[in-house]
């Protein structure tokens, strides 16, 4: 069973017990975060609907706040004499998926909306 969550403008596969880095959130190491799912999928079940995901959050805990590894810029123009080499370190939040949704709520929510629709 995985989830597709989205922060701070990308998107994350993440299951339950992942660890995984995201651009710098506001929290402290301990702390509970809450993230929006796009898609889950238990291996046989799908389920994208947006309004019934919109209700739906991914729960992890904050394990660490930390920089990643150093990302160089460099700037050159030929026969200008012109070089720049400048170094850039993100920061970023270290979390652990503690609880997920399941799918069999939400494919059941889904299911009663489509009947009561007919």
């Amino acid at each position: 069973m995985y989830a597709i969550v989205t922060t701070g403008g990308k998107q994350y596969k993440v299951a339950k017990g992942d660890i995984f880095d995201v651009e710098k959130l506001d929290a402290q190491p301990g702390d509970k975060v809450k993230l929006d799912v796009l898609m889950l999928n238990d291996g046989k079940k799908t389920v994208v609907d947006a309004a019934t995901l919109a209700k739906k959050k991914v729960t992890c805990e904050v394990l660490d706040q930390h920089k990643g590894e150093k990302c160089l810029v460099v700037k050159f123009k030929k026969r200008k004499r012109y070089h720049r080499t400048k170094g850039h370190r993100q920061n970023l939040t270290k979390l652990q998926v503690t609880s997920m949704p399941t799918t069999r709520t939400a494919a059941a929510k889904s299911a009663s909306t489509e009947e009561a629709a007919e």
